[in-house]
């Protein structure tokens, strides 16, 4: 099943242009609140009608605005499941789960494959205020899946939810989808959630994707500043480049064989710098410059540390794992070599 879509219009004072496409596969759109992943999940399962633009879903067009097809929602074979559950309190599981398709030997036979595949064998006759969080989004899903659909339609459906019972159910829906065979376009502003479950990802802001692709190519190969600071990239500079070397604030640095000349952003993840121990007596080496630590946060496993050059250099944050840190004696000491490997700088053309 393949799900591409390309459509532009507004929202009140809000535009969007959005292109996507998932074939079997998790796509998550991410990006911050008010970026236009609702919208977009709206305008795909028939809610939401733009202004101009083509959806395909699984090999019909459902939505064609040049043609004048306009698919009601209940034709697109689309499942759609809100933050808010919206189970109707007074009905039954099996009642919310099989509610408009009662006299269906299909469904009914469906529902059986999903109580399984959903762990909610011997549910049938509770009512949701009888069902934990995470019962409550399984039944959710099930009714969106019990009809034959063709792509699955997720607006952060876990984010009310508790981190253990989050974890369950991004399993659960990895193997949902590949069970399936459909592809499920799910929304989230969790950075991590993004990294945990995506297949692919598309990074949106201001009503538009900003880079879609696979999910390493697109946080390893941000195309441009915007979506390296969506996906965590704290260390971001502005240089010129020229004969695979870049000059920022005076330190000249080595850069990975990209071929890209003229004025760059460029950034590198604060996991990828290297720490080492500073001695007078050494001149650093290439890529490397001395800083100092002006600041520590400790956050479970892991140290976020910030830098200020000592003479020419960068002002940097690096991340250092809890055992590294004890190894390396970070604690008692304030001056440290940094190094930034050329193959771990994101290189950038300055837009």
């Amino acid at each position: 099943m393949t799900l591409r879509a390309g459509f532009s219009g507004h929202a009140g004072d809000f535009a969007y242009d959005v292109a996507i496409e998932a074939e079997n596969e998790l796509l998550v759109l991410y990006g911050h609140s008010g970026a236009g992943k609702t919208i977009t999940l709206r305008t795909i399962a028939g809610l939401a009608r733009p202004d101009a633009g083509t959806i395909e879903i699984g090999g019909r067009m459902v939505f064609d605005h040049a043609s004048g097809i306009d698919e009601p929602p209940q034709r697109r074979r689309a499942g759609y499941v809100v933050q808010e559950v919206a189970l109707f309190p007074h009905l039954t599981v099996e009642r919310n789960v099989l509610i408009g398709v009662e006299d269906s030997g299909d469904a009914r036979a469906r529902w059986g494959q999903l109580r399984d595949a959903l762990h909610l064998d011997g549910f049938d006759a509770r009512r949701p205020h009888e069902l934990s969080g995470g019962q409550q989004q399984r039944v959710a899903l099930a009714r969106a899946l019990v009809r034959p659909v063709e792509v699955l339609l997720l607006d952060e459906p876990f984010s009310a939810l508790d981190d253990a019972l989050r974890a369950d159910l991004r399993a659960e829906l990895k193997r949902l989808q590949r069970d399936f065979g459909i592809p499920i376009v799910f929304v989230t502003h969790d950075l991590r959630e993004a990294h945990l479950l995506a297949d692919s990802v598309a990074v949106m802001d201001q009503g538009r994707v900003m880079q879609l692709g696979a999910r390493d190519e697109v946080f390893q190969h941000p195309t441009e500043r915007r979506v390296a600071e969506l996906t965590g990239v704290r260390n971001l500079f502005e240089g010129h480049a020229t004969g695979g070397r870049v000059i920022v604030d005076g330190l000249e640095l080595a850069l990975p064989a990209n071929g890209v000349d003229g004025p760059v952003d460029l950034g590198i993840r604060s996991e990828r710098c290297i720490l080492r121990r500073f001695d007078p007596d050494d001149s650093p080496p290439g890529n490397c410059f001395v800083g100092r630590l002006v600041e520590e946060l400790a956050f479970g496993n892991t140290h976020t540390l910030r830098f200020e050059p000592d003479g020419v250099g960068l002002r940097v944050e690096v991340e250092v794992a809890a055992r590294p840190y004890e190894v390396l004696g970070v604690a008692g000491r304030d001056r440290w070599v940094i190094e930034l490997p050329p193959e771990d700088l994101l290189v950038m053309p300055r837009k």
